[in-house]
């Protein structure tokens, strides 16, 4: 499908024509200006780790507002776009592009855009906000710590290079190298084998494709090996995930879990989803009770089911028990079992073995360590994104554990917006002893959850965490329009400045009255001592 933009006809496609026309509306409404060629942006000033989405996004916000960044990417060019520059070019959004929407301004052509189309959003609006002047590329970040003096940030020690920062954006995503563990008899194997990001340019027509994994690589992998005529397709999982339609409605209804976490009627869901959607192939369910469904981010994908009903993909639940020459040697458990309980030995041959066991996580060693340790360390911050220590540092979608309907959307502005009203206004700004008071309130509101309490949540649970953080906070209240859409932003800096001027005024009455009051106490001492004198004279 063309990159061009153009509008649907509203009679063959009503519904696209629909999104494309919202779409239009949210760009000119809530779409920052994008600054002009001589512009000179000012403080706060954010060094932004990482030229993903989230990067780029946080970045094109920031710009936007007036206030001047650096991107520090640690690969090329080619790399702008993280995780979608290196995956295969066969992969593509598995959730409506509705819920995919991180910049006001991203136009989608179609629900689900392939590895091209998302690329490519997110390239133009990496020049379209001049961010392509602010970035600079091979420069890993490997320290970042605040001046004793100033409390601004420096990257990499380096001052003199790159100046002073007053905030950081920490957006080096959850996906870092391919994860490939070692498992015996891999040397022994006579086939190819790959990991599922990269698959791109391998030929797997007619042959036998064992993909080891049951997670959202082995969706990608499946979508490879169908797509490249193999002959037959085996998913050796070791314990069963939930699968969800690859349906909006369906998507943002399960989003809508305020609670985040499992509650009495979480039964509900999941019922409908093995009676209306598993159907038959119940068994690879996760079993009632067990798992449920609001404990790790389900896979998004409906023609993963009609490719397993069609005989073309056989799911197993088994453990992976070494490598053979031609083939995997398995234990096949029955649902209900754990990994590592007694099973049946059984070998599957095959000519292509894909790893589909995700990816390193990216760490954030780079920060002071008393933020990464103890109690308070991620995922376990305020707001899941500001570390108590540091509440001018913002960690988005990098500490992300598992939700639903919690990709890169709206809150990628909201937190960026949230760190630039506490860089510019200081009573807005979240102390410590809060901060640390919000997760422990958090955490025991969620202690009734089979995982911890931030590492699940639904997209309504994270705007309620947003709505809480402004109410609770007076001075955050003239800034509620511009955190949650991005407009605004003139009129609450205009109270700021009137609540300097005024704090000016009462410090500088306190002063006087203090020197007044000083100097009425030297009067009566000297009347004091001036009585004493003439009593001992007399």
């Amino acid at each position: 499908m063309t990159l061009e933009s153009r509008v649907q006809n509203p009679i063959l496609q009503p519904l696209l024509f629909i999104f494309q026309v919202i779409q239009f509306v949210l760009n000119k409404l809530l779409s920052p200006t994008p600054p002009s060629p001589k512009a000179r942006l000012g403080r706060p000033r954010i060094a932004v780790i990482g030229g993903g989405i989230t990067g780029v996004t946080s970045a094109a916000h920031c710009v936007g507002h007036g206030c001047d960044v650096r991107i520090f990417e640690a690969g090329k060019e080619e790399n702008i776009g993280g995780i979608w520059s290196r995956v295969n070019n066969t992969s593509g959004l598995q959730i409506h592009s509705l819920m995919y929407r991180f910049h006001p301004s991203v136009n989608w052509k179609q629900g689900y855009p392939d590895k091209q189309q998302i690329l490519s959003q997110v390239r133009e609006l990496w020049k379209r906000y001049r961010l392509d002047e602010r970035t600079v590329f091979e420069t890993p970040v490997t320290s970042a710590r605040q001046h004793p003096e100033t409390k601004k940030w420096i990257i990499n020690n380096d001052a003199e290079t790159y100046g002073q920062f007053d905030g950081i954006i920490c957006a080096i995503g959850t996906c870092g190298r391919p994860k490939i563990p070692h498992i015996p008899g891999m040397d022994s194997f006579q086939g190819e084998i790959h990991h599922s990001s990269q698959l791109t340019g391998k030929a797997a027509k007619g042959k036998t494709v064992i993909i080891i994994g049951g997670g959202a690589s082995a969706v990608e992998s499946i979508e490879y090996a169908v797509e490249e005529g193999a002959a037959q397709v085996y998913v050796l999982a070791r314990s069963e995930k939930w699968i969800i339609p690859r349906n909006p409605v369906v998507d943002m209804l399960l989003a809508l879990n305020i609670f985040g976490q499992e509650t009495r009627f979480s039964w509900i869901p999941e019922f409908f989803l093995r009676k209306l959607f598993y159907r038959e192939l119940e068994d690879i369910a996760p079993p009632s009770g067990k798992k449920g469904l609001f404990t790790d981010t389900p896979m998004v994908n409906s023609e993963v089911m009609n490719q397993i009903r069609s005989g073309k993909v056989k799911w197993v639940r088994c453990d992976i028990d070494g490598f053979t020459e031609n083939g995997v040697k398995i234990n096949r458990r029955e649902k209900g079992t754990n990994p590592k309980d007694a099973g049946q030995t059984e070998k599957i041959k095959g000519d292509m073995v894909i790893m589909a066991t995700g990816f390193q996580r990216p760490k954030l060693d780079f920060l002071p360590k008393e933020c990464l340790e103890g109690d308070y360390k991620p995922p376990n911050w305020y707001l899941q994104t500001f570390p108590p220590q540091f509440p001018t540092v913002a960690a988005i979608n990098c500490t992300y554990m598992n939700g639903i309907g919690s990709v890169g959307n709206w809150h990628i502005g909201i937190y960026t917006r949230l760190l630039l009203v506490f860089l510019l206004d200081d009573r807005a700004r979240p102390r410590t002893f809060w901060m640390k008071r919000w997760i422990d309130m958090t955490a025991f509101l969620k202690r009734r959850s089979p995982v911890g309490p931030f590492e699940f949540f639904t997209y309504l649970e994270l705007m309620w965490w947003f709505f809480f953080c402004v109410a609770i906070n007076p001075f955050r209240w003239k800034w509620a329009f511009f955190v949650f859409f991005g407009l605004g932003e003139n009129l609450p800096m205009k109270v700021v400045a009137a609540e300097e001027r005024l704090r000016s005024r009462l410090q500088a009455r306190e002063a006087e009255d203090q020197g007044s009051m000083a100097k009425g106490v030297r009067h009566v001492r000297e009347e004091e001592i001036r009585g004493r004198t003439m009593r001992i004279v007399t």
